[in-house]
C-alpha cells in the first residue's frame, strides 16, 4: 500500500472508537468525550468507512459482553498504539496534549455532594475539557496527588497537612446526629456525646478525617463509643441508619442534600466537634495552567 492509498484516519475518530470500547455505549462515550452522541456516531462511521469494516455492533438487542465486532477487537490494540504514537509526536514538537484532560482525585463525600454539581455546570462552560474523577479516602487523596504526576489536583478534608501540598479551603461543615425515624436518644433536642455511648455507632473507615474528628471528641470527654459498623461513604452510612443498624455523627451540607428524602431524623449535637474543612489540594511546586487552571478557578468560584 502506497502512502497515497492509506486511509485518512484522524485521532478524533480513533479516540471515539477507543472510548466506545472502554465504556460499551455510545451515550457513555459521548459523555466521556464531551461531545454529542451523534458526534460520536459520525466519527465512528467515518472511521469504518475509511477502514472498510464494521468495528462495533449497532443492534439494540440483548447486551453482549463486548460491543466490538471481531474486526473491532483486532483493531483495538492498533488504535491504542495509534493514539500513543500521536501523543509522542505532539510531545516531540513540544505541543501540549494533556491540556484538555484533567484528572481529579476526591473524597467520596465531596464527589457525591459537591463535585458532581460543579462538573455539571462546568461542562456547559467548557464542553471540550474531559474531567476524570477518582474517588478515595482523604489519606489516599494526598498520596495520589504526591505519587502520580498525572493527577491535577485533589478535593478533600485533609486531617494532616503536608509541606508538599498547598491547601485552599472551599467551605466547612459542622456535625449532626442522624438516627432512624422515631429512634429514641436521651436529650434528643440537644444531644450530648455521652448520650450516644450506649448506642451502636456507625463510623467512617480508618484513614478518614471525619472518623478522627468524631473519635477525638469522644476521647476528649473520657468516652468510648460502641462502634457497630464502619464504612467508606456518607451515602452508605445514611442507608445503614435508615435500615436501623445504628446511629451516626456526620457532617451535613447546609442545603440538606445529604438527608433530603431519606428515612432518618437529624439532631444538633451540643458538644463541640472540630468542623470538617474541605478544599482544594495542589502540589506546592506546581503552577496549574490550561484546562486544570480553568477547572480550579471554576470550582473556587462555585463557593
Amino acid at each position: 500500500m502506497t502512502l497515497g492509498n492509506l486511509p485518512h484516519l484522524s485521532t478524533d475518530q480513533v479516540a471515539a472508537f477507543v472510548e466506545l470500547s472502554r465504556v460499551g455505549q455510545i451515550r457513555a462515550a459521548a459523555n466521556a468525550l464531551g461531545i454529542t452522541e451523534q458526534g460520536v456516531r459520525n466519527r465512528l462511521i467515518a472511521l469504518e468507512t475509511q477502514l472498510g469494516v464494521e468495528l462495533y455492533r449497532k443492534s439494540r438487542g440483548p447486551r453482549l459482553s463486548t460491543v466490538l465486532t471481531p474486526h473491532g477487537r483486532r483493531f483495538l490494540p492498533h488504535a491504542l498504539a495509534f493514539l500513543e504514537r500521536a501523543h509522542e509526536l505532539c510531545r516531540a514538537c513540544d505541543l501540549d496534549v494533556s491540556g484538555q484532560e484533567v484528572h481529579v482525585v476526591a473524597s467520596q463525600y465531596l464527589t457525591r455532594y459537591v463535585l458532581i454539581d460543579v462538573l455539571k455546570k462546568f461542562r456547559t462552560q467548557a464542553p471540550t475539557i474531559h474531567v476524570r474523577v477518582s474517588t478515595m479516602n482523604e489519606a489516599d487523596v494526598v498520596d495520589a496527588l504526591l505519587g502520580d504526576s498525572e493527577v491535577a489536583f485533589g478535593l478533600a478534608a485533609p486531617y494532616e497537612s503536608s509541606p508538599q501540598i498547598e491547601y485552599s479551603e472551599l467551605f466547612s461543615m459542622n456535625w449532626s446526629l442522624i438516627t432512624p425515624r422515631q429512634y429514641q436518644v436521651a436529650g434528643s433536642s440537644r444531644v450530648r456525646l455521652k448520650h450516644l455511648i450506649e448506642h451502636p455507632l456507625i463510623l467512617y473507615e480508618r484513614g478518614s478525617t471525619g472518623r478522627q474528628h468524631v473519635l477525638d471528641a469522644f476521647h476528649e470527654r473520657g468516652l468510648s463509643p460502641r462502634v457497630g459498623l464502619e464504612t467508606t461513604s456518607t451515602e452508605t452510612i445514611v442507608s445503614m441508619v435508615e435500615s436501623g443498624l445504628g446511629v451516626s455523627v456526620v457532617p451535613l451540607m447546609p442545603n440538606g442534600a445529604v438527608t433530603r428524602g431519606r428515612r432518618v431524623d437529624v439532631f444538633p449535637i451540643a458538644d463541640p466537634i472540630r468542623p470538617i474543612h474541605s478544599g482544594i489540594l495542589v502540589r506546592r511546586a506546581e503552577k496549574p495552567a490550561g484546562a486544570t487552571a480553568r477547572l480550579l478557578e471554576f470550582t473556587k468560584s462555585s463557593f
